[in-house]
This record gives structure tokens, C-alpha cells and sequence, in this order.
């Protein structure tokens, strides 16, 4: 037991030996060459100067200048001249001047400061190296260039041992396509992605991309920016909560509470979720989306599902847009809902599709399809077809209607001006005298007719090969007479206002369409 004791207790007293001795090793400071070694008093008492190209080493380090002031005591030294530390095999630092502590492997470092760690360079004017942590810190104004790239701050940290560069304040990064200006970034030189903390714009040759946090991947020329972020450039700029950009592809996605402002074809889009792909010259926006457009005179607010719109590449003008699933547009001289609608720029025709319907002043308007044709940002005809059907709320009481194959109303200022009707045209409209008192319900059939509308009310018909009319008056007026088969009077579907367009039609078990407000994003 004894024996047992004693041998345990000698490899303990000879580890601590080893330990101390290893220790000893790590922090002693070697003079590997210098051309003199003298001890001047005037200098201190403990302090060796080195003259001539001095070279000192701890442990794998070696510390090169043209003469230093050595403290054996302290382990400490001042390098003077053209100081070289050479960390390992992939880090040197360069400086003028130096003070190095080995007791706790720490350096300070002055003038003309450059740390090289492969391909990346620091420079500063001071800069502070530890050892330990494999950590370079600069307080005052630095660069650090990789390759092609150059960060610069005023304050700024650097691991050599994992390359990860940390900059604050000011911080400015040049690259032969961009340049951004943040407040805080983290550089992962490994990985190329750098991450920003705090308000960051990044200019490219033809955008502008602003956020507040997020990172930039320097390799693939991608960014992430969150906190609401913005995407412009001449002709339009994208904002949202957060944001993706690809510059090699011209690709950017759009998160959340989406605002797409179109200064080119002076239109403001709204939604949850929007990409554009701007080298192909198309777009969509998606969830609760809101399209405005503005005009002289009015304007026209449309809201879908789904927006997708297309641009000429070169100009950035639209040339199409598609808008799909609950189609609902606003604007003061004109209301519409439709499935999905078309709208061409080339010549300025909406196609309205499934359902269509639409309201001008007192008409209602409804065909299996819907072609519009707009003229100097009015209405200049609208094509209903097969199954048209116009209605228009009599001045007193009851409605005017036309309905035919195929229909095309023309207007004039905004309003109903004449209606070609072709094929199976019928028409039921109120006689009054002109103090508005009731002559009585005209009801005639015709291959087709040619119908003329002053102030919303039916003028004059001009009928085409085989007719049939009848004038019913008032007293002798037979049930139902005055409405045309598949008549359906739908004020209920009509947009009110700009913010009613969210409403969404819901089907009964009838098939009759009803509608409710959809909710609307804050």
C-alpha cells in the first residue's frame, strides 16, 4: 500500500514537473539571432537591446524587427523597425512598431498595420493581436481586402483561426458590381456570406436594395434582408417585410405585407407574397392583393387572388397583366367581378372571364364573357357575348332591359351611348311622357337591333329583319311581362368603394351567387 503511494505520489510530482516545464516553454521568449545583445542602464535595468535583425520566437511564433528592447524578467519586449510576427504558416502581421507581452501572448502593434491570413489583408494604423484567442482587434479605422472585395469600419475584429472578420460603425464593403453601407457586419470569409445587424443599403449598377438585418451572400450574389425591406431602381421599387434578391438572375421574392410601387406605369400593388423576374419581364403577386392604377381622371382600384403582369424587358412598361379567382375592380365611373380578366396594353382591352359582370353608372351588364375596350384611360365599348344582357334601373320604377347573342355597347364620356344587339335581340323598356308619368312597358323581339340611350334611358330602336313589338299599357300590363328570361338584378355584387373590392362572392346551394367581406390585412 505503501508502494502504491509513494509511486502514485512521484508521477503526480513528476506531471506537475511536466506541466510547469510545458508552461515555461509556452511563455519563455527565445533570442533566436541578433547582430549585437547589450544591457544599457539608461534604458532600465533589466532591459537587453537587441540590434540588427532581431529574431525572437515563443513557441511556433516568430517576431522579426530591426532592434527591440527585451525584458527577460517580464518577458516582455518592444520590436522597433520593420516588425514581422509570423502567427503560423497562414498568418504574418507587418507594423513599424510593437510591444509584446509573452506572459500573456499579447501584442500591440503601431503604424502602417497589415495582417495577412491567405488571401485575406488587414490594414491599420493600430491594431492589438491575442495570441489565445487567435483574435486581431482594431478601435480605430480599418480595411480588411479578400480577393476583389474591401471592408472598411472604424472599429473591427478579426479570427484568424476561423477567418471571421466582425466590423462596426461605418462600415462600407466594395465589390466590382456593389457597394453596401451598414452599421454592424459579421464577414465569413470561409463561407463568403457576410451578416448585417442594423440598417444596410446595397447599390448595384441599376438597384438599390435597403433593409435592416439580414446577410449577403458574396459568392452567389444573393441577399436576405428582414425588418422591411426594399428593392427600386428607376421604374418601379418593391417593399416588404422581408426580401430575397438574386442579382445574377435579377430575381427577387417578396415576403409579407408587399407594396410594388410602379412609377413607370403609374400603378401601386399590393399583397403578402410577390416575385419578380425582371430579365424575363414577368411578375405575380399573391395573397389579398390589391392593384391601383392611376389615371387623369380617376382611379381604377382591382383586387384577385393572384396578379400576374408582364413587362418589355428593355422599357419595363407592362404589356399584359392576368388577375385570377375573385376579381373585384373599383373605380368611380365603372364596377366589375369576374373569374379571371386579361388585360392586353397593346389594345387596351380587358377580357373578363367565368361570371362576368360589370356596372357603369345605372346599367348592369353581364355575358358569358366580357371584352372591355378602354380609350384615353374611359370605357369605349364593351363586348358581351354569348348570353349579353343589359339592365338599367327605370327612372321611377321597374328596369330596362336589353339581351341578345351578342352585344356591344358603345359609350361617350362614360356613359351607355347606343347598343348593337346581334342575334335573338330582345328589349323591354319603360315609356314615360316627359313629366315622367307611364305610357307603358314596350316589350320587342328582333334578329337584331340597333338601340340608342340618352341619360340611361332607351331613345330610339332601330330593328333589323323580322319584328315583333308590343306596347303594354300600364292598366293592362300582364304578370312578369316586363322581365326578360334570365333576368337577375345583382346590385348586391357591386363594389361600393375602393376597400369594397375584398369582398368575396360565396355560391348558395342555388348556384345564386352572395357576397361577404373578406378580411383585409392591417
Amino acid at each position: 500500500m505503501r508502494l502504491i503511494k509513494t509511486v502514485i505520489l512521484t508521477l503526480a510530482s513528476l506531471l506537475c514537473l511536466a506541466l510547469n516545464a510545458q508552461q515555461k516553454s509556452k511563455t519563455y521568449i527565445h533570442i533566436e539571432h541578433a547582430y549585437h545583445q547589450v544591457y544599457d542602464e539608461a534604458f532600465g535595468k533589466d532591459i537587453e537591446r537587441l540590434i540588427g535583425k532581431v529574431i525572437l520566437r515563443q513557441d511556433s511564433a516568430y517576431f522579426y524587427s530591426d532592434s527591440a528592447h527585451y525584458n527577460e524578467q517580464s518577458r516582455f519586449f518592444d520590436g522597433f523597425g520593420h516588425v514581422h510576427i509570423k502567427v503560423n504558416d497562414s498568418t504574418d502581421i507587418f507594423s513599424d512598431k510593437c510591444k509584446y507581452s509573452g506572459e500573456k501572448k499579447f501584442a500591440e502593434l503601431f503604424d502602417n498595420v497589415i495582417l495577412k491570413n491567405d488571401s485575406t489583408v488587414l490594414k491599420t494604423n493600430y491594431m492589438t493581436y491575442d495570441r489565445n484567442q487567435h483574435l486581431a482587434t482594431y478601435p480605430r479605422k480599418g480595411s480588411i481586402t479578400r480577393n476583389d472585395k474591401k471592408l472598411v469600419s472604424k472599429k473591427g475584429y478579426y479570427r484568424d483561426d476561423i477567418q471571421v472578420a466582425y466590423f462596426r460603425t461605418d462600415v462600407v464593403v466594395t465589390t466590382p458590381k456593389s457597394r453596401m453601407y451598414t452599421d454592424t457586419l459579421v464577414y465569413n470569409i470561409p463561407e463568403e456570406r457576410m451578416y448585417f445587424y442594423g440598417p444596410t443599403t446595397i447599390y448595384y449598377e441599376d438597384n438599390v436594395l435597403v433593409g435592416n438585418y439580414g446577410w449577403y451572400d458574396v459568392k452567389h450574389d444573393r441577399a436576405y434582408l428582414d425588418k422591411r425591406a426594399t428593392l427600386s431602381n428607376k421604374g418601379y421599387s418593391i417593399t416588404s417585410d422581408s426580401m430575397f434578391y438574386d442579382k445574377k438572375a435579377d430575381f427577387a421574392k417578396a415576403m409579407s405585407n408587399v407594396y410594388i410601387e410602379d412609377s413607370i406605369n403609374k400603378g401601386i400593388i399590393e399583397g403578402n407574397y410577390a416575385e419578380m423576374w425582371k430579365k424575363l419581364g414577368k411578375s405575380f403577386v399573391t395573397d389579398s392583393v390589391r392593384t391601383r392604377y392611376y389615371a387623369e381622371r380617376d382611379t381604377l382600384y382591382l383586387h384577385s387572388d393572384t396578379l400576374y403582369f408582364f413587362m418589355d424587358t428593355a422599357t419595363q412598361k407592362a404589356e399584359r397583366l392576368l388577375a385570377y379567382y375573385n376579381v373585384r375592380f373599383f373605380r368611380n365611373d365603372i364596377q366589375g367581378k369576374c373569374d379571371s380578366l386579361v388585360y392586353d396594353v397593346a389594345d387596351s382591352t380587358a377580357k373578363m372571364r367565368r361570371n362576368p359582370m360589370i356596372w357603369a353608372e345605372k346599367s348592369q351588364m353581364r355575358g358569358d364573357s366580357i371584352n372591355i375596350v378602354i380609350a384615353n384611360n374611359t370605357i369605349d365599348s364593351v363586348l358581351l357575348y354569348p348570353n349579353g344582357f343589359i339592365i338599367q334601373k327605370d327612372t321611377i320604377e321597374g328596369f330596362n332591359q336589353i339581351k341578345g347573342k351578342t352585344m356591344t355597347a358603345y359609350f361617350k364620356k362614360n356613359e351607355l351611348d347606343h347598343v348593337y344587339d346581334d342575334g335573338n335581340a330582345e328589349t323591354v323598356y319603360w315609356l314615360r311622357e316627359e313629366d315622367g308619368s307611364m305610357i307603358g312597358v314596350n316589350v320587342s323581339q328582333s334578329v337584331a337591333m340597333d338601340i340608342t340611350i340618352r341619360k340611361n334611358q332607351i331613345v330610339r330602336i332601330k330593328y333589323f329583319k323580322k319584328t315583333t313589338e308590343t306596347l303594354y299599357p300600364k292598366e293592362k300590363m300582364k304578370p312578369g311581362v316586363d322581365i326578360l328570361k334570365g333576368f337577375e338584378w345583382r346590385e348586391d355584387l357591386r363594389p361600393k368603394d375602393k376597400n369594397d373590392i375584398f369582398r368575396k362572392e360565396i355560391k348558395t346551394s342555388e348556384g345564386e351567387g352572395n357576397t361577404r367581406r373578406k378580411g383585409r390585412r392591417k
